[in-house]
């Protein structure tokens, strides 16, 4: 409904006045837009609720996971939907959304601005049982600051779990090869520049020369 109603055009018109001067892209004609820091995505998903309107959610991509699709693997901000029921109704309402999207992008740029701050931001959140990524996450980023023995107690989070799905196996496996070369920074970097030159290509994202930094 909402892709025959001006909803999409408002939402992207009030995107555009608030996102691309911080130098974020839409991506083709969604609602989402990408904020690129080459190892890394900031997204920006103006949700679509079952009516015609828009939610938001913000949040971290982590490109190393190397999927198909985009992922919130961090999240920031989500707002319920605004309704539109008329263009004059919804306008300010859809302004209001993008200025709330641009104040979030900032402040995750903020809050993650290199490595060694992911790496604090990752590893202090509370572990969680069956959040398997989460804490294969904080072991790859500290792995990748030359934390080894902290690297190593994430992964083996990660490997004390019971697999009861496909995605959990691939993790241990991820965990499990990561483990074995943790003191080795240099092949962890290498094994992260893999996986995420794979990543933008999968996501058909521009190939950058990368700074695991």
């Amino acid at each position: 409904m909402a892709d025959r109603s001006p909803v999409l055009r408002i939402i992207t018109s009030a995107a555009r006045d608030s996102l691309k001067p911080l130098g974020l892209a839409q991506r083709g004609r969604s609602r989402l837009w990408i904020d690129d820091h080459r190892w890394w995505l900031g997204i920006v998903e103006f949700t679509p609720p079952r009516t015609a309107g828009s939610g938001l959610h913000v949040g971290a991509m982590w490109l190393w996971h190397d999927v198909d699709h985009l992922a919130f693997h961090v999240d920031t901000a989500r707002s319920g939907p605004e309704l539109f029921r008329a263009e004059d109704q919804f306008t300010p309402l859809a302004l209001g959304l993008g200025r709330r999207a641009a104040a979030e992008v900032t402040m995750l740029r903020e809050k993650l601005p290199a490595l060694p701050d992911v790496a604090r931001y990752l590893t202090s959140r509370p572990v969680r049982r069956g959040f398997l990524w989460e804490s294969l996450d904080a072991g790859i980023a500290v792995a990748l600051v030359g934390d080894p023995d902290t690297a190593r107690d994430h992964f083996e989070r990660v490997l004390r779990e019971d697999a009861l799905a496909p995605w959990m196996v691939e993790a241990q496996e991820k965990a499990r090869e990561l483990h074995a070369i943790a003191a080795d920074r240099d092949a962890v970097t290498a094994w992260v520049t893999r996986a995420v030159d794979s990543c933008r290509s999968k996501l058909g994202l521009d190939p950058v020369p990368l700074a695991i930094s």
